[in-house]
């Protein structure tokens, strides 16, 4: 018999598993504490649970970790990069980021990632599989148990594409937010995605507070098709309309991440047309420097990112350029997984 993942499990569906045990439904909220607010790594650190329940759980359940294979500290800043082991052997990233309000936590919600973006490192290794909610959960006890902080901000940027593992992605924001459980508001997560246009409506029909934001690169069908398939499949129009739906639904004003590539998509010209796709939107443009990935010829300075940035405002449109953290540990996503899956094979 496959044991269930119980750390994805709603309470709902604890309270229903639990009671199928023959256990009255309050000892669902005690385990749903040992878990989510207590956030413990084995069943038999739930003292107040009888010890024939322990084993029950133990038996019926998993309660899975996550493993750290390396770990990276900036030199330069706060930054840590940790690559973690799945239970199956599989890797995935996860970033750890000081700012003057806590510390953010960017994590990873695939084992690689379809999308085939041509300046990511994170699609070079391909694609495994989705992650469960607990996985997604695991990359924040783990990390904190580790750094010793709390996480007051989560960022779904690392690998694989968020909307692509739709169902597991707003699992794993149930349980983050629940009042009964962790207790995170949803303002202070960020969802990072290519462009699934569909998603992007059911996400604004499905999910308040949270901050969409969407990987844009490039202000023409014809350089994002180039760069980025989902845009063959969902071009800039239908992006767009998307977002502006998401922004008249939720209130909340849509990011567009923009990784300047020196040469590439930083003329006065992208300048124009990017002011020109954004017009009568409330957004905000954050500029990256992409990132250097071995595979890939695609580069750029802060200097160059902020000469666009100052392109930009001239034709009205709200930039910034992203502080750069980790750059001495190569905190961009996909490069650990990509190296530690060579040395497997």
């Amino acid at each position: 018999m496959q044991k269930r993942d119980i750390l994805s499990l709603n309470l709902e569906e604890l309270t229903e598993a639990v009671t199928a045990l023959g256990q009255p439904k309050y000892r669902a909220g005690q385990i749903y504490r040992w878990l989510h607010v207590k956030k413990v790594s084995d069943f038999s650190e739930m003292l107040d649970l009888p010890a024939v329940l322990r084993a029950q759980l133990d038996v019926e359940f998993c309660l899975k970790r996550l493993f750290i294979a390396r770990r990276l500290e900036s030199c330069m800043d706060n930054t840590v990069k940790y690559l973690y082991r799945l239970s199956d052997g599989q890797h995935v990233e996860t970033v750890l980021m000081s700012y003057q309000h806590g510390w953010r936590l960017c994590i990873s919600t695939q084992v690689g990632c379809k999308m085939g973006c041509q300046f990511c490192a994170s699609t070079i290794a391909g694609y495994v599989r989705n992650l469960t909610p607990a996985e997604m959960l695991l990359q924040i006890d783990e990390t904190e148990r580790d750094a010793g902080v709390t996480i007051s901000g989560i960022v779904l940027m690392g690998i694989g594409e968020p909307l692509d593992n739709y169902e597991n992605v707003i699992r794993f924001l149930e349980l983050l937010s629940d009042p009964k459980g962790r207790q995170m508001s949803l303002r202070h997560v960020t969802l990072s995605t290519c462009g699934i246009v569909p998603k992007i409506r059911e996400l604004a029909d499905s999910v308040t507070g949270l901050t969409l934001a969407v990987s844009l690169h490039n202000p023409t069908d014809a350089g994002r098709n180039a760069i980025m398939p989902v845009n063959r499949r969902y071009p800039l129009s239908e992006l767009m309309e998307a977002c502006r739906y998401y922004f008249s639904v939720t209130g909340r004003r849509v990011t567009y991440e923009y990784a300047v590539m020196q040469g590439e998509n930083d003329s006065e010209a992208d300048a124009k047309a990017l002011a020109d796709l954004l017009k009568g939107q409330q957004v905000h443009v954050n500029l990256i420097p992409v990132n250097s990935v071995k595979e890939r010829s695609y580069h750029a300075t802060r200097k160059a990112a902020q000469a666009f940035m100052q392109r930009l405002e001239r034709h009205g449109v709200h930039a910034t350029v992203r502080r750069t953290l980790g750059s001495d540990i190569e905190a961009a996503c996909g490069q650990l997984r990509h190296e530690a899956d060579r040395k497997r094979e």
